[in-house]
This record gives C-alpha cells, sequence and structure tokens, in this order.
C-alpha cells in the first residue's frame, strides 16, 4: 500500500474514533466535512474572542493604569490601534460572527452533552493562543536584555526583567489551567467512548461472537484491553497531539514572522532544512508503526495468559500443571520480548537520526546571522532573538521528528480500537444496551419470538465448521412439556441447547422461542459473578426486585440452608466461586431459576454434582411449578421427570420418543 493510501485510510480511522464524541457520525447527513467545517468555526470565534479580550485589556488598563501601560504593554496599544483602524479586525469579527452561525446551524446534533467538548476545545485553544503570543513578547524581552547588558544600560535591563517578570505571571497559571483542561476533557471523552464501546460489546451478543484470545486468528483478541486500555490511550494522546499540532502551527506562523523580519534566508533556510528532515525520519519509522501493533498485541496476550493461571488456580494446582502452565506463560511472554528487541533496534536508529538533527540545527542561525551581524546591520541582540525564533519554528516545523515514535505507537493504537469498534457495531447492530432508547422494542434476540419453544426442519452446524450435528429437526416444546436430550459424548447435545438457548442460528430451517425473560439456561457449571451474596442470587435481574426473605426461602427450597446460617447477612462478598463447591453452585443455580420463574429453562447436565435425591427434589419442584423445559443428562433417574426424549448418535440423524419407551445403556 503507498503511503498516501495508507494515510486516507489512517485519517479515515481517526475520523470514525474521533468524531462522535464531539459530532454523530451519520452517513448521508454528517461526514467529516461537518465535523472540520466546525472546528474551523471554533477557530474563528476563539482568534475572534482573542482579539475582543486583548483590546478590552489594553482599554482597561489604559484607564486604570496608564503610566504602567507603556511599560508592560510596550507597542501593543498601537498594534491594536492598527487592526481595528484597517480590514484584519473586522474581518475577524465577521468569521466570529459566521463561526457562531455554523454551531446554531448544527444545534440539534450538538443536543445531550456534546457541546461541551467544543466549550473546552474552545477554552483550550484561546489558552494555546495566549500563550503563543507571550512566547513571542518573550523572544523581544530576552532581544532587549542581550542589547542592554552589551550597552551597559542598567536602567534598561531592569525595566525589560520587570516585564518578563509580569510576562511569567501572567503564563504560569494559563499553563496550569491548560495543564488541567486538557487531561480533563480526555477523561471525560474517554468515559463516553468505554462506555460506548462497553454497551456495543454487551448488546445482540457481541461479547460471545468475538474470538476472545484466539492468537492464530484474524478475529478481534482481547478485547478487554482494546475496551480499557486502549480507549484510554487513545483519548488522552488525541487530545495530547491535536493540542501539541494546533501549538506547533500557531508557533510557526507567529514565530516565522519574526525570523523573517530579520533575516529571510534565515527563514527558508530553516524551512528546507525542516522539510528534508521530516522526510528522512518519516521514512526511516515506518517499521515502528507494524512493530508498535504487534507489541501491544503480544503484551495483551501475555497478560491474558496470567489472568488464565489466576482464574484456574485451583484447577492448575489439581492437577499439578504448573510446568505446563509455565511453559505457555514464558512462550506469550518470549514472543513479546522478541518482538520488543526489534522495536528497540529501530527506535534506537530513530534516535540517532533526531539527535543529529537537532545538534545540527543549532548553529545554523549563527551561519546566517553572523555575516549581517559583523556588517553591523544589526545589533547584538538579534542573537538570541534569533536564536529563540529559530528553535521555536524548528521544534513546530519538526514535530513530527521528535514524537515519531510516540505517533507510531498512536497509530497502532488507532488500527486496534477502530478495528474493535467497526467489529462489535456489526455484530450489535448499532444498539447500545446502556441506552436502552437505541434498542428497538422488536428485537429479542436470533430467531423469532413465540409462546413455545418450536423447530422447523432444522440444521445444526457449528459456527466456523462444516459439521452436520442434526438434520432436517421438527419439534416443538409447548409450555409445560418436558425434553429429555441424550446421546454419546460429542453428539452435539450441548450444541442443540445452544441453538434453542439463541446462542447459536440454525444453519437451515426455522426456529421460535419465547421472548427474553421467559428462557433461561442453567449450565453444568453456574456463572458466579463478582458480587455479593444477593446479586448471586438474583442474576440477572436487579437485587433490589426481592426482600431477604424471600432469598432465604429460596436457599431452603434448594436444600442451602447452610449457606443461610454461615452468611446471614447476604450482602457479603466473597470469592463464590472458590469458596463454593460445583453442587453448591448447582443449587445456588436453581435458586437463581425459582426467583427468575421462567416459563421455560434449559438445563445443560445442571444436576450433575448432586446426588439422586436432592436431583430428585430440584426436578420435582420444576414439575410443580409446571415449568417447560429442556435438559441434557446421563442418568436413569432423570427420564421420570420428561415427557419425550431426543435422542442424537453424532451422525447428524436423531430419534424423538416418549420417555417412557427409552432405555438407557441401550
Amino acid at each position: 500500500m503507498n503511503p498516501a493510501k495508507a494515510l486516507r485510510e489512517q485519517l479515515g480511522k481517526l475520523q470514525r474514533l474521533a468524531q462522535p464524541y464531539f459530532l454523530p457520525l451519520e452517513e448521508g447527513r454528517t461526514g467529516g466535512g461537518a465535523f472540520l467545517l466546525l472546528l474551523a468555526a471554533l477557530l474563528a470565534i476563539v482568534v475572534g474572542l482573542t482579539l475582543l479580550l486583548l483590546t478590552g485589556a489594553v482599554a482597561l488598563s489604559g484607564a486604570l493604569i496608564p503610566q504602567l501601560q507603556g511599560r508592560f504593554l510596550p507597542g501593543i496599544p498601537q498594534q491594536v490601534a492598527v487592526l481595528w483602524a484597517g480590514p484584519i479586525g473586522w474581518l475577524l469579527m465577521a468569521l466570529m460572527a459566521a463561526g457562531v452561525f455554523c454551531f446554531w446551524l448544527y444545534r440539534g446534533q450538538l443536543r445531550q452533552g456534546r457541546w461541551v467538548p467544543w466549550v473546552l476545545l474552545g477554552v483550550i485553544a484561546l489558552l494555546i493562543l495566549v500563550i503563543n503570543g507571550i512566547n513571542v513578547g518573550i523572544s523581544f524581552v530576552a532581544r532587549n536584555v542581550d542589547n542592554s547588558l552589551v550597552a551597559y544600560d542598567r536602567d534598561g535591563f531592569w525595566k525589560t526583567v520587570a516585564i518578563y517578570a509580569f510576562c511569567l505571571m501572567l503564563a504560569l497559571p494559563i499553563r496550569a489551567l491548560q495543564a488541567y483542561l486538557i487531561p480533563r476533557l480526555g477523561l471525560l471523552w474517554r468515559e463516553w467512548l468505554s462506555g460506548r464501546l462497553l454497551g456495543r460489546y454487551l448488546s445482540n451478543r457481541a461479547y460471545y461472537e468475538l474470538n476472545p484470545n484466539d492468537e492464530s486468528s484474524e478475529e478481534i483478541d482481547n478485547p478487554d484491553q482494546r475496551i480499557s486500555q486502549d480507549a484510554a490511550s487513545f483519548t488522552s494522546t488525541s487530545l495530547s497531539v491535536s493540542v501539541e499540532i494546533l501549538s506547533a502551527l500557531l508557533t510557526f506562523v507567529s514565530f516565522i514572522l519574526v525570523l523573517w523580519s530579520i533575516n529571510s534566508k534565515l527563514a527558508l533556510l530553516l524551512l528546507a532544512y525542516a522539510v528534508s528532515g521530516t522526510a528522512l525520519i518519516v521514512f526511516a519509522s515506518r517499521r515502528l508503526v507494524a512493530l508498535n501493533y504487534q507489541q501491544l498485541k503480544l503484551e495483551a496476550d501475555f497478560r491474558y495468559g496470567l489472568v488464565h493461571i489466576r482464574d484456574n488456580a485451583e484447577s492448575i494446582a489439581f492437577y499439578r500443571g504448573e510446568a505446563q502452565e509455565g511453559k505457555e506463560a514464558q512462550r506469550r511472554l518470549g514472543g513479546a520480548i522478541s518482538n520488543y528487541n526489534r522495536l528497540i533496534v529501530w527506535e534506537a536508529l530513530i534516535s540517532v537520526i533526531q539527535r543529529s538533527y537537532d545538534y545540527f540545527s543549532r548553529f545554523l542561525p549563527w551561519l546566517v546571522i553572523a555575516p549581517i551581524y559583523f556588517a553591523k546591520e544589526v545589533d547584538f541582540g538579534v542573537f538570541g532573538q534569533a536564536s529563540i525564533a529559530f528553535s521555536q519554528v524548528l521544534f513546530s516545523v519538526s514535530y513530527i521528528v521528535n514524537n515519531v515514535d510516540r505517533l507510531a505507537a498512536f497509530s497502532a493504537s488507532i488500527s486496534r480500537l477502530e478495528g474493535f469498534q467497526s467489529k462489535i457495531d456489526s455484530l450489535a447492530g448499532g444498539h447500545d444496551l446502556l441506552d436502552p432508547s437505541s434498542v428497538p422494542a422488536s428485537v429479542v434476540g436470533p430467531g423469532q419470538s413465540s409462546d413455545a419453544i418450536v423447530l422447523r426442519h432444522v440444521d445444526l452446524v457449528p459456527p466456523r465448521s462444516g459439521r452436520h450435528l442434526i438434520r432436517d429437526l421438527s419439534l416443538t416444546i409447548a409450555p409445560g412439556d418436558r425434553l429429555l436430550v441424550v446421546g454419546p459424548s460429542g453428539c452435539g447435545k450441548t450444541s442443540f441447547l445452544r441453538l434453542v438457548s439463541g446462542l447459536w442460528t440454525a444453519a437451515a430451517g426455522q426456529v421460535e422461542r419465547p421472548p427474553v425473560g421467559e428462557l433461561m439456561f442453567i449450565p453444568q457449571k453456574p456463572y458466579m459473578l463478582l458480587g455479593s451474596l444477593r446479586e448471586q442470587l438474583c442474576y440477572p435481574q436487579s437485587p433490589d426486585k426481592f426482600s431477604d426473605d424471600q432469598l432465604r426461602h429460596v436457599l431452603e427450597q434448594v436444600r442451602l440452608p447452610d449457606l443461610v446460617r454461615r452468611y446471614p447477612d447476604l450482602d457479603i462478598k466473597q470469592d463464590w466461586p472458590r469458596l463454593l463447591s460445583l453442587g453448591e453452585q448447582q443449587r445456588l443455580g436453581f435458586a437463581r431459576l425459582l426467583l427468575n420463574s421462567p416459563r421455560f429453562v434449559v438445563l445443560d447436565e445442571a444436576t450433575s454434582a448432586l446426588d439422586v435425591a436432592t436431583e430428585q427434589a430440584l426436578y420435582g419442584m420444576l414439575v410443580a411449578l409446571d415449568m417447560g423445559f429442556v435438559s441434557v443428562g446421563h442418568r436413569p433417574t432423570l427420564r421420570d421427570y420428561h415427557d419425550t426424549v431426543l435422542e442424537l448418535d453424532g451422525t447428524s440423524t436423531w430419534r424423538l420418543m416418549p420417555s417412557s419407551s427409552y432405555q438407557f445403556g441401550r
């Protein structure tokens, strides 16, 4: 891919990530042009406001402290008067009015708090303008300091030092406010972006569809890192880079005029030097983007491996699998180290180029200024002012050179985060779980809504597989019906439950199922969330929905009286997966089932860790409640609680028969 095309693609990714927080990105209605128009309008407003504030400050100081105005604002009142006497001042006011009109036109799309980031951006831009003006003033102060020292002008020296102190008093609080506002805006942006990504990630089961950590796959890796770390890095870096680029542009315009006023040859030499140096560094740093992208992925893979060890510590300890886990962790660490080693080599090469670029730039002003100084065409203070102006302009035009490694890492993070956003947007269908208003009432998950579980001529094929587990299956499970699914291991029993529950879609045929809330799935190992005992029992409903007496009663029903005695405070938080045995977790899963009271339930060996008596008691409760359920199990005792058996043989054929005629162990 040629560099121009790569740059256009990267800018497109940046727009899709950055714009929605400031302005909705709606195809066919609001594109990048509108966003850039508002940015230009914001700058016009800021520049016009700066001129108004400067004019007001000059008028106020002239009225209150006229004797000090000439000392601390030398020449500024005259320059302001020139601006208003000519067309420039009124042109800036016209542009400011046009900018306000642009924001008024888009007022409908800047509701719901979207005006806040624009205000903060405007304040930040205003502060940058003021700081830049102070820096230009300081360059003249430095020139006057040198001239007063050479002329042994004591009074002129102290007067100039007083002006410099006044500039510092103005600049320091402005710098402090700017240092606060930039990360503050970044924090607000991160809150919005992470919340948006999280909402899309959790809607329409996008989190389930994504491949979580398959290193050989082209799917999205480590979504947790992208929502947390990459989003935080993107928002903070985007703002800092944007502010730095704006500051660099203003610095360039301001100080190139200062340089041109000193010597046009010096200004042209600087431009040629900066352009050639930037071209060289961009060419040498292209490899950094790919290496930084790969490093982010490898570091996340290594961290995921460590989290996996922590989450499965007990199982690893039972198996004495430390050696095998250590090998896998070392493999992941080795990949990160190997890639980082290559990254170090390229960063060292870039650093050498940067250092050489910096060293050669220091004596260039002397080569140009010295001849005209010896010819007595300029005073000695020009050396100091030219060095300051030259360094400021060089710094602004050399922004890419000085920040190439940071920009490479930023480019990699843009690709990772935008790729994740595009993927979850496609999976979520544009709906946001954290914004209920964005989800139409008709969206109830894959398949059609029904008062029963109905399969019509269904073929079941696992995702990313061509293997047919079931062909042409038709059955109906009405309220109160009870189906037992049996067959050898690997024949597709759990896959069938995934199809019934809506996690998988049918390769052919039609599936109807009850709406959300009327169908509940109970796995062999129930999910234990991070929370209190109350939240464990009520999941996925709100903990406030049930009283303490209801929760204690349901624990008694599922034969967990000891849990009630051990934890009288239901708000206690523990490491429940480690604390509770699998049998206790399965009974807690039935407690959730009783509290949620769905019309249908799907049970995947949900009583495999329980004794027969407890299993009979729990299934007896489901029968008494007249729930319809689909079970997978291997115990012959389960047959008594089902009226129909679906037998799978693993070759895509099946049999449906009354439970009374089915014999286990045939």
